[in-house]
């Protein structure tokens, strides 16, 4: 049997949905939920109208199928007739009328009627409606506009005109003329005829209903080919106008109602929008008073269902069912035509309607704005309503955030913001990282050089010890003005200057615990500034921003250290300069820093300051282990060094500034 109205007619196939918003932008219910980044038909709040099928370009829409329960129908071995909605032109272009009976009857089915007649006698009654004097209706012959009324304006209900659509008035009739025991197919354009049968209040008639498409499904799957059926005609009785249904505007033709704009009596809407305002404007009194019939459709015709396969124009459409309609009733005897109608004059065309309101939170002014704000909406300027998310404006959105049918992110202003904001966090992030792979770098590169350069100290240092003894005891021995006097100095400066080497790396490399005591900022600089000898013309000044600071840290390294970066500031101003020494207390660290004017260091060799043995000086001036020996110094009290330079004068003052930041309070046992 049909689905009921409980039953969701469209499903979503989740593993083809990409979230593009163009069902819960089509969909005049707004019945689609999206969660968790996927769309979701609600069955309760879905009128079937196909809107979100149609448009779906993934094909992650699909309508309840009835296939296998129409086979079961005709392999039962009962009469089974199927009705063909007037609509069929548009869909069958290629095939004469005859051609397509035939292959309907092909697979089997009994019957095969035009649904059109049983539109002819629903257009007569709405004719008598009209006739009733005060009488104001919502016509009922589209099953999705019955659907939306009877749930979102429930109080509309008793305006339906309580007339059953053409499809249950062409079951009714052909019940009479053959039978209680008669199954019936309908098969068209929509697929809300697949439940209409099953709403509360309609009585059954139709068992079964099929779209096109699956009308054609099925002639591939028995191997039918249309062109080839045998030709055949519709079993009487015969249509009339109802044949123009399926045309916007076409029931009113049909019943010979004059839509008379000067009158106003009459108005008729199509589209998934107009019917909704003409709706809306119904319940909110805007409508003119005049108004005694609203003739409404959710698709732009019938000839537009979601049940069709064909990819013809709207236009094109509607002139195939035209065409088709002017032929027919060009041929057709209407003086049968009229019996067939008196026949079934005293036909019971009546149904009644119930309302079936759907129950949302309301959301609050206060709600609403709480939402915009979330998702980056200050102000009314902010709200675009640029319809991306499905809804037509922002505050719309914000409502259907708050009632568990949309999400945030469904802002694609607010996304793009999001994505903005993620990709500088990412860009953030990843220089973070790159610069924490160079320090790690650097650090392992240190640690490696620094275990080979005490293995060679070591090595070095006894045979070194040799040298420096009897080269010293050799000039002792040897009188003042002795040719032998001046290479002996020369051997025992240069095994001096290879002393200092060796206790550099061993310096550079060494294990020793920071021995950390409370120490005043103020006299450990004065201290390290006293062991410097700096050129003339060279100035230090010494600046204390937190004047008497008190941290703990080892008294004798942080002195070489500060004297290191003293002593090189120095030898980089060889037309002498000020040397700044600043300190400060910045949230709970030290910082100490160094400034010269100084010829500045190159860009290139600005990451190898701290590498054992690098020096720009002239051979025999420096030994390259005054900053890698304060870095490890700087490393071991938990602390961090880094140097800014620069060497171009085009591009500002040159000069560097070394900045040494330590704890104020020391870690015990580094």
């Amino acid at each position: 049997m049909s689905p009921g109205w409980r039953t969701a007619l469209v499903t979503t196939l989740r593993e083809r949905c990409r979230v593009c918003f163009a069902c819960v932008r089509e969909c005049p219910a707004k019945a689609i939920r999206i969660s968790g980044r996927q769309a979701e038909v609600i069955p309760e709040r879905c009128i079937a109208c196909g809107n979100c099928v149609r448009v779906c370009s993934q094909g992650a829409k699909q309508a309840v199928r009835s296939i296998a329960q129409v086979e079961e129908l005709l392999a039962s071995g009962a009469p089974v007739a199927a009705c063909l909605a007037p609509s069929f032109p548009a869909e069958f272009p290629e095939l004469p009328v005859p051609r397509l009976v035939g292959a309907v009857r092909a697979l089997g089915f009994s019957l095969v009627q035009e649904v059109a007649f049983g539109a002819d006698l629903v257009a007569r009654r709405y004719r008598e409606l009209l006739a009733e004097p005060g009488r104001r209706s919502i016509a009922t012959t589209c099953p999705a506009v019955v659907s939306y009324v009877e749930r979102y304006h429930p109080r509309l209900v008793d305006l339906l005109a309580p007339v059953v659509s053409p499809m249950v008035a062409t079951a009714r009739v052909l019940k009479r003329l053959h039978g209680p025991d008669l199954h019936i197919v309908f098969v068209g354009p929509c697929i809300a005829k697949k439940g209409e049968d099953r709403w509360p209040g309609a009585d059954p008639g139709v068992n079964e209903a099929l779209t096109f498409g699956e009308l054609r499904e099925m002639w591939l799957e028995k191997g039918i080919d249309p062109a080839d059926a045998s030709p055949s005609e519709f079993d009487p009785p015969r249509a009339g106008s109802g044949a123009i249904f399926p045309v916007s505007r076409g029931m009113l033709q049909a019943a010979e109602v004059p839509e008379d704009l000067t009158l106003g009596e009459v108005v008729s809407a199509d589209g998934r929008s107009a019917f909704v305002d003409a709706v809306k404007e119904l319940e909110s009194g805007d409508l003119d008073g005049a108004t005694r019939l609203l003739e409404l459709l959710c698709c732009n015709g019938c000839v537009m269902g979601s049940g069709m396969t064909s990819t013809s124009p709207l236009y094109k459409r509607r002139a195939l069912v035209t065409r088709a309609a002017r032929e027919r009733l060009r041929e057709l005897d209407e003086g049968e035509w009229e019996g067939e109608m008196s026949t079934f004059a005293d036909l019971d065309l009546g149904r009644s309607f119930f309302a079936r309101p759907v129950t949302v939170a309301a959301a609050t002014g206060a709600d609403v704005a709480e939402i915009l704000t979330r998702m980056g909406k200050q102000s009314a300027a902010d709200e675009l309503n640029c319809g991306a998310c499905g809804y037509d404006t922002c505050r719309e959105h914000a409502a259907a955030v708050h009632s568990g049918l949309a999400e945030s992110e469904m802002c694609l202003p607010f996304t793009i913001d999001q994505l903005r904001n993620a990709v500088r966090e990412i860009a953030v992030s990843h220089d973070q990282l790159a610069s924490a792979q160079q320090a790690l770098m650097h650090s392992e590169r240190l640690a490696s050089m620094g275990q080979l350069a005490a293995g060679i100290a070591h090595e070095v240092n006894n045979p070194l010890g040799v040298v420096l003894l009897y080269s010293h005891l050799l000039l002792e021995g040897i009188p003042e003005g002795s040719a032998l006097r001046g290479d002996l100095e020369t051997v025992a400066a240069e095994a001096d200057r290879c002393k200092k080497i060796v206790s550099g790396l061993l310096d550079f490399a060494r294990q020793n615990k920071v021995s950390l005591s409370r120490v005043t900022v103020d006299d450990l600089v004065a201290q390290s500034v006293r062991g410097v000898v700096v050129p003339e013309r060279v100035v230090v000044e010494v600046e204390h921003e937190d004047p008497g600071l008190v941290v703990e840290l080892d008294r004798d390294q942080i002195v070489q250290v500060v004297a290191n970066l003293v002593r090189n500031a120095a030898e980089a101003m060889p037309r002498g300069g000020t040397v700044i020494v600043r300190t400060r207390a910045v949230g709970g660290s030290l910082v100490l820093s160094v400034t010269d004017g100084g010829t500045g260091i190159s860009k290139e060799n600005l990451s190898r300051v701290f590498e054992p043995f690098f020096t720009t000086k002239p051979i025999g001036k420096g030994t390259g282990l005054g900053l890698p020996v304060s870095y490890g110094i700087v490393k071991m009290h938990r602390g961090d060094i880094d140097v800014v330079s620069n060497a171009d004068p085009a591009a500002g003052p040159t000069g560097t500034v070394l900045t040494v930041r330590l704890p104020l309070r020391g870690t015990r046992g580094a």
